[in-house]
């Protein structure tokens, strides 16, 4: 089982508890350094092509460090963790064919591809997910659980009030490490970027940074 189905199983289970119950698509180079518009279908293709023990290299167009330098981050970049771990992938894909219809990602159909980067002594997780119906971002509830260290009473509210806002508004935790946007897609579905840095109270990136870095990354998939 990998590190995303693992969150997506605790998803299904928060979801259960807490009543809680979407890729890059290429038509051409912007020009200007950004990337094709950003659709479930796409993603789906994209996280079905992701071997299912995970992949050394994010599968979306990504550039960590011209995101980290649009965020006044300084620091070596580079992809995977800060600690190599053999049995920890870059990236990793789920959804699609593969989910199961117990799964968040069967009940609602959609994508979610992981990627590992670093900036220098912080891991920095990428998660964008979309989904055939809203919303997408309910589904990484577990998600952020994990990486702000609080409980379900601290996470629900901030991923609803991530699922309300406005398409590109980033929404930072309380917590300071994690941010999350809705991605507007091309086509139907609903879509959203989360990043997480470090763990929570163990991070160099401030609050600012990490959502500075969301909003950067964001741009790349628009």
């Amino acid at each position: 089982m990998t590190h995303a189905r693992h969150r997506l199983a605790t998803a299904a289970a928060l979801a259960a508890a807490t009543a809680l119950l979407a890729g890059c698509q290429s038509d051409g180079d912007s020009g200007d350094g950004g990337t094709a518009a950003l659709s479930l279908s796409g993603l789906t293709e994209t996280a079905e092509g992701v071997p299912e023990d995970g992949a050394d290299a994010c599968p979306l167009p990504y550039d960590m460090a011209a995101a980290a330098k649009a965020a006044g981050i300084e620091g070596e970049v580079g992809p995977g963790s800060v600690r190599p771990d053999e049995d920890t992938p870059v990236a990793t894909g789920e959804g699609g064919k593969r989910a199961e219809s117990e799964e968040p990602l069967g009940q609602n159909p959609g994508a979610l591809v992981s990627c590992t980067f670093h900036i220098g002594q912080d891991d920095v997780q990428v998660h964008t997910i979309a989904t055939s119906k809203p919303s997408a971002v309910l589904i990484l509830a577990p998600v952020a659980l994990s990486l702000t260290w609080s409980g379900t009473d601290d996470v629900v509210p901030y991923v609803e009030k991530v699922a309300a806002s406005e398409t590109g508004e980033v929404v930072v935790a309380d917590s300071g490490n994690v941010a999350a946007v809705r991605l507007e897609l091309d086509g139907e579905g609903d879509a959203a970027l989360l990043v997480g840095a470090g763990e929570a109270g163990d991070t160099s990136l401030g609050r600012e940074q990490v959502g500075a870095l969301t909003e950067a990354l964001a741009g790349q998939v628009q």
